[in-house]
């Protein structure tokens, strides 16, 4: 009985790692390079001679919206650009300290309905704040409108560190929860 026991085991853990190995071979893990810059080791797969790019991948790094509903995957990337202003000068770079600015954000085809925005600024640490944040039925909210124009308000921030301060837009589609980015901006600050 213990043979017969012993045989079927056997049996099975050389079916199971037959398939894994041969799933191995069958799919391959390729490096993702967008913009030049790697990405994530699972960012991309080659699959029956097919490359299949994480969704996850396509919304972070491309700035995108996908949306995944009844059986189908929907991606949508709106044309966002945004100006930053200190009084009547456009700028990139900063000199360190506070500096009070706006800005201009102009957003042509954004498909899906959003109920919420938001401007965040990160610092050359990564750590980011919250500029400002707008939702469905504040007065100055674009409620459903693919194209519009939106100023964010005067604000101060403090560039307190030299180097790459990253703005960025996101919306929230929806029925999503979480927000997704759109847009970036870098301003250096010097």
């Amino acid at each position: 009985m213990k043979v017969r026991k012993l045989i079927i085991l056997v049996a099975a853990f050389t079916l199971l790692c037959g398939s894994v190995a041969y799933a191995d071979t069958v799919s391959q893990k390729l490096r993702l390079l967008i913009n030049t810059k790697s990405q994530d080791a699972d960012g991309a797969i080659v699959a029956d001679n097919k490359v299949y790019i994480s969704s996850q991948v396509i919304s972070d790094k491309l700035q995108a919206i996908v949306i995944k509903d009844d059986g189908k995957v929907s991606v949508f990337k709106p044309n966002v650009h945004m100006v930053t202003n200190s009084g009547s000068d456009i700028f990139a770079d900063v000199k360190q300290g506070k500096v009070k600015f706006n800005t201009f954000i102009q957003v042509d085809s954004l498909r899906p309905d959003i109920n919420a925005l938001k401007l965040t600024i990160a610092n050359p640490y990564g750590e980011e704040t919250l500029l400002e944040q707008r939702k469905s039925g504040d007065s100055d909210f674009p409620d459903g409108k693919n194209d519009f124009w939106i100023t964010m308000k005067d604000l101060s921030y403090n560039f307190e560190s030299a180097g790459a301060y990253t703005l960025r837009f996101a919306v929230k589609v929806k029925g999503e929860s979480s927000f997704t980015v759109i847009s970036e901006k870098t301003i250096n600050s010097k």
